[in-house]
């Protein structure tokens, strides 16, 4: 019998973003969200989550209507209750101004009391299905192109529930053209660097927000569960996951993200301190460590320190060795040609590339890991003067 092997990607290529009707649903009705004052973004995708994808029929107030794949039907109340607007008015003018930008179009009914709107270019991006039957609103999915996205952003000031479903159509996860992704879901913002490191300036400019409006909206969705935000000093700026994402797109365990595992994927070094008080490190079980003579000098304090961050990152990923008594570590060389095709940046000749081997006592290897030690310019500065 043929053996497969499921793998799971969400790639940067990929023009369009699959959307759960679900998760629009726990959208809209999360009013700690913010909907006023949007781009647009929101407002289409809701429309979006309720389009048809086969011809069906809807009855209100004893008139049937046929609904064909693209559109749907509903009442202005049900409207303004999607939208979140205090006036019926108000989601009238919300589908003017998509129907100007010739994303929709409408038919106000029944006196204005029923809306009918389809979404142009539906059949573009998403399946139409030739046969009639019941269209689910609450289960399923669809796809919005991400470019269609971007120009929506780009319209006016966004609301957070824009900011939320902008990174949510950025999220990448498991491509190796982006930096962390293979961690978790990460927001890219496709700027061709394959960095996911981005800064509070850039993500203004991007929503129509000030620096401190952004850092605050980031706060208060990583508070509420939506994101996981990762600040790295100096000029590196920050790096987001999405939390929920794997559950909600591939019904898959979500992971941990922990912030010394991205600083190592994203090459961001870690500086060490001069000594042991200036790191106000505190007393910890020291780890039993066997020196290869052939390794360049480092010091005790430092192989400790080293060892903990480890564990750190470790320990999250279910790897519990470092935390056995039983456990053994060793240190030896590498030369510079290894991994040569993985660290092409740590070439220089300060570069310290070693081999970590855990054993099960002295004689039983588990695993070995690779790390790559390298001074930071502002140290070396400081050495000189």
């Amino acid at each position: 019998m043929s053996e497969y092997q499921l793998q799971i990607k969400q790639i940067v290529d990929y023009p369009r973003c699959r959307i759960y009707r679900q998760f629009i649903q726990s959208l809209i009705n999360d009013r700690s969200i913010r909907i006023s004052g949007g781009s647009g973004l929101f407002y289409f995708t809701a429309l979006c989550s309720y389009a048809n994808f086969r011809t069906s029929y809807r009855r209100i107030d004893g008139i049937s209507y046929t609904v064909y794949p693209g559109e749907w039907v509903c009442t202005l109340k049900e409207l303004s209750e999607w939208f979140r607007t205090r006036f019926q008015c108000k989601a009238l003018e919300i589908l003017e101004e998509l129907q100007k930008q010739h994303l929709i179009s409408f038919l106000a009914l029944g006196r204005g009391k029923v809306i009918k709107y389809k979404i142009r270019g539906w059949q573009t991006h998403n399946t139409v299905l030739e046969y009639n039957a019941p269209c689910q609103k609450n289960t399923g999915f669809f796809f919005l192109p991400v470019s269609l996205a971007t120009e929506l952003i780009s319209t006016s000031r966004c609301s957070e529930m824009d900011i939320v479903l902008d990174l949510w159509l950025s999220a990448i996860y498991n491509d190796p053209q982006v930096q962390g992704s293979e961690i978790g879901p990460v927001i890219y913002l496709r700027n061709g660097t394959g960095n996911p490191l981005v800064t509070y300036s850039e993500l203004g400019s991007r929503w129509g927000l000030s620096k401190a409006t952004v850092g605050r909206v980031l706060k208060k969705l990583s508070d509420a569960g939506y994101l996981s935000l990762m600040t790295f000093p100096g000029r590196h700026g920050s790096v987001i996951y999405l939390q929920s994402y794997l559950s909600t797109m591939f019904q898959i365990s979500d992971v941990m993200i922990d912030k010394e595992e991205v600083a190592m994927v994203l090459n961001i070094k870690l500086e060490l301190p001069e000594d042991e008080k200036a790191a106000g490190l505190e007393p910890t079980a020291e780890h039993e460590v066997y020196v290869s003579e052939g390794l360049d000098s480092v010091s005790k304090s430092h192989i400790q320190m080293i060892l903990n961050k480890m564990e750190k990152i470790l320990m999250v990923q279910g790897i519990s060795c470092f935390g056995c008594s039983k456990s053994t570590y060793k240190l030896f060389p590498l030369s510079n040609a290894c991994g040569e095709m993985y660290l092409p940046r740590a070439q220089d000749a300060s570069t310290s590339r070693m081999g970590l081997t855990i054993l099960c006592g002295t004689d039983k290897p588990v695993t070995t890991f690779e790390l790559t030690l390298s001074p930071s310019r502002e140290n070396s500065i400081r050495r000189a003067k």
